[in-house]
């Protein structure tokens, strides 16, 4: 069996592990998505009047159209919310023995990773779909997207979960246990309430601007916002796909050398 066979094979096959395991344990996959379906009913009910007048430029409370400007910032959260399970599984596999039984096995090592970074990657993506349907439900609506920009739209948020999953993976590898696995990468969840995702970057204090202007999330929420409401993206199309793929290459080059690390 040729190098790639071998890679494709262990591959799928912990990638099946991972689903697996998400399936046998749903609690805290189910913890973390109601993160983001809890803020998008609280903002956009609770505030949602408050803060369209702030992005309608004192036009009068919209409330609808402060739940199409809050819903792209929403699915990135989501994303960010969801890979924090994978930090807290990587860092169950290297603390309770696994991987060191893992390593006694003819199998592809990098695929352990791989494993967790796919299964991450299509619980990301059906935790996205999932807000989005909630999103419709309560009056969102995107009629102006072309196909072409649906497209680019999901092409970017499986981007974004790949950059997002890799630094988890890292940071479940750097941990010493699950809880420590849980707080590494709180600022996941954390960054997207720093970022433009509920209030225009416009309406922050100047000192603070090119925090939230300049962070990964906000880039990939206004992008997002251009592609479905058709909004100015500018440069932020570009900065987007620069923190992907630099979160990404970063991710994988951090954890191939903790594992690798490790290992030895």
């Amino acid at each position: 069996m040729s190098s790639l066979s071998l890679a494709v094979r262990d591959s799928s096959t912990m990638l099946r592990r991972n689903l697996l395991h998400a399936r046998r344990y749903p609690s805290l996959t189910l913890n973390l998505l109601l993160t983001p379906i809890v803020l998008l009913l609280l903002f956009v009910y609770i505030f949602g009047d408050a803060m369209s007048s702030v992005i309608g430029g004192g036009e009068g409370p919209d409330r609808s159209a402060y739940l199409a400007y809050v819903v792209p910032g929403l699915l990135l959260m989501t994303i960010g919310s969801t890979v924090v399970g994978t930090a807290v599984s990587v860092s169950n596999d290297m603390t309770e023995g696994i991987i060191a039984r893992f390593r006694t096995m003819a199998i592809h090592r990098p695929s352990v990773l791989i494993g967790h970074v796919l299964g991450s990657v299509l619980q990301s993506v059906m935790s996205v779909i999932l807000v989005g349907v909630v999103a419709v439900a309560i009056g969102f609506r995107s009629a102006d997207a072309t196909a072409l920009e649906w497209l680019a739209a999901f092409g970017l948020l499986v981007l974004f979960a790949t950059a997002l999953t890799w630094i988890a993976v890292g940071m479940g590898l750097v941990s010493p246990n699950a809880e420590a696995a849980s707080n590494n990468a709180m600022p996941l969840i954390l960054l997207p309430l720093l970022s433009s995702a509920f209030t225009p970057v416009g309406s922050m204090p100047g000192w603070f601007r090119p925090i939230a202007e300049y962070q990964p999330f906000t880039p990939a929420i206004e992008t997002l916002r251009g592609l479905l409401l058709g909004s100015e993206i500018g440069a932020y199309g570009w900065l987007a796909v620069a923190w992907c793929l630099g979160l990404a290459v970063l991710g994988y080059f951090w954890s191939a050398a903790k594992f690798d690390r490790d290992a030895a």
